[in-house]
């Protein structure tokens, strides 16, 4: 059985960490196999929305494998290279060009909620539930990580949920913006695919260029660059606005 699946009807693909029995928690071989996704995926022309998710109903992603770790404890480089592919694997999804959305369940912990936070958009159930436990297990957390946090609920509440590693309940979780809605468990799956179709209605190129733009800003770009301004100069020569502007004086939907 894989224990990594990913199902692709373009513009849209879906990604499932597929192992329930283990509450989707993610050895190296399975933060491998995520780095090897976003890598396709960010290669297809035809893809405009990821979804990501986890097997089952118990869990988004419990995180890290923990008897992995245990069995690294006496091997500092072992444990130092598992540790590394968990940040690439995040930094590859956090990085990947167009609109990713984390579909979650249940716990989404440690290094499942690290990776649910690299994503772009964050759907719950009602039973999800969060918490960044490091401070419970004499860990620290990621300069990356913490950032990804930070954005989120800012500073002081992200100090919070760091030194208590409390739980965090999905309506707690809206308040804080640490998720962007809660739906029905039952809803959750067709919540996610018609917001992941909406986005992938809209022009391309305007979509990967306010992800590109808004995840500068968040890197601390706050003045225009050649980077930047080149996403808004060349969008008015391109074939999307052409369309749209078409579309607009034809009083019709725009067919990007």
């Amino acid at each position: 059985m894989s224990e990594l699946l990913t199902d692709i009807h373009p513009p849209v693909a879906r990604v499932t960490i597929n192992r329930p029995d283990k509450r989707n928690a993610l050895s190296s071989a399975e933060w491998q196999g995520l780095r090897d996704a976003a890598s396709r995926l960010a290669q297809d022309p035809t893809l405009r929305v990821v979804l990501l998710q986890g097997a089952g109903d118990a869990a988004f992603s419990a995180g890290a494998d923990i008897a992995e770790m245990q069995r690294n404890l006496s091997d500092p480089a072992r444990m130092q290279r598992m540790q590394q592919v968990v940040l690439d694997a995040q930094a590859d999804w956090e990085r990947l060009p167009m609109p990713t959305i984390a579909i979650i369940r249940g716990a989404c912990t440690g290094g499942g909620c690290g990776l649910a936070l690299a994503c772009d958009l964050r759907l719950a159930s009602p039973d999800a539930f969060f918490a960044i436990p490091p401070a419970k297990l004499g860990l620290a957390y990621s300069l990356a990580d913490t950032k990804r946090l930070y954005d989120l609920v800012g500073p002081s509440r992200a100090k919070e949920i760091l030194y208590t590693g409390r739980r965090i309940g999905a309506e707690e979780a809206l308040r804080l913006g640490l998720i962007n809605e809660i739906v029905a468990a039952d809803a959750l799956a067709a919540r996610a695919d018609a917001l992941a179709r909406e986005i992938a209605g809209n022009a391309g190129n305007s979509v990967r260029a306010a992800k590109a733009v808004v995840d500068m800003i968040s890197a601390g770009v706050l003045e225009e660059t050649p980077a930047s301004r080149r996403y808004y100069d060349e969008s008015f020569g391109s074939p999307e606005f052409a369309e749209g502007a078409r579309a607009f004086m034809e009083k019709r939907p725009p067919r990007f």
